[in-house]
């Protein structure tokens, strides 16, 4: 059997926010966060070269939304 520590470290890091969105991938499941409110969820449909723009299709009936680095949102993988 695992450590506890061990287990709520991983799902710790699992949920850390991602500060350079360069490293998402489309499909990449995540959440958009801003001044720690959950105020988005879904799949990354894309991410722009330089890394600060990231479109996501979200989880609910909705359409794509665009978010900006420079808006001050924050992304953590879910």
């Amino acid at each position: 059997m695992k450590a506890r520590g061990a287990v709520l470290s991983r799902r710790n890091a699992h949920s850390t926010i991602v500060s350079d969105w360069g490293t998402f991938q489309a499909g990449d499941r995540v959440e958009v966060i801003k001044h720690a409110h959950v105020i988005a969820a879904g799949e990354v449909e894309e991410v722009s070269q330089s890394g600060n723009v990231l479109w996501l299709v979200p989880a609910g009936p909705s359409e794509e939304q665009l978010f900006l680095k420079s808006d001050g949102v924050q992304v953590r993988r879910s």
